[in-house]
């Protein structure tokens, strides 16, 4: 959507909060479309910005996850990204190739199988940082803080209302 386009719609949302009427009518399916074009642009940008790591979009995650938590069974790192178990798997396999990850045996019960950082994964963290931080910038460009605040608690919202309902299923 072009700034154009969500100042106008911006404007119509105050104008509507403000006390004068103005019918803000959207289609069933333009608020996921929405969502998802943004989050799609999201991960494009930060995989371009990760390319030169040799990183694949949804490593960075289990990077900053390993990096947070130490060592996780494969099936904890699955469950914190909200991934299926066997894409995770394939996921590590590739990463272990890559250098990034190693699998060993569990401390207390070696029939786990543990995943951990290696250097070259440790090194990524600050790459991964950098990178965040830069699409998040360009992200919310002419936003302000008011504007970035409400979004954040609005889609917050949003996945918590779906999550709930998955739940339900």
């Amino acid at each position: 959507m072009s700034k154009d386009k969500l100042a106008k719609k911006t404007k119509s949302a105050k104008k509507a909060k403000s006390g004068k009427k103005k019918d803000l009518t959207f289609s069933p399916d333009e608020l996921a479309q929405s969502i998802t074009q943004a989050a799609r642009s999201m991960r494009t940008a930060l995989s371009h910005n990760l390319a030169a790591t040799g990183l694949y979009a949804g490593q960075d995650g289990v990077i900053l996850a390993l990096a947070q938590e130490g060592s996780m069974t494969p099936g904890q790192i699955a469950q914190k990204l909200g991934v299926k178990a066997p894409t995770m798997t394939r996921t590590i396999g590739r990463m272990e190739a890559q250098g990034f990850v190693e699998r060993g045996a569990g401390d207390g019960d070696g029939r786990l199988t543990m995943v951990k950082l290696t250097e070259a994964g440790l090194k990524s963290v600050e790459q991964i940082t950098t990178s965040l931080a830069d699409c998040n910038a360009r992200a919310v460009d002419g936003l302000s803080a008011k504007e970035i605040k409400t979004v954040v608690k609005v889609l917050r919202a949003i996945d918590a209302n779906l999550q709930a309902l998955e739940l339900i299923d």
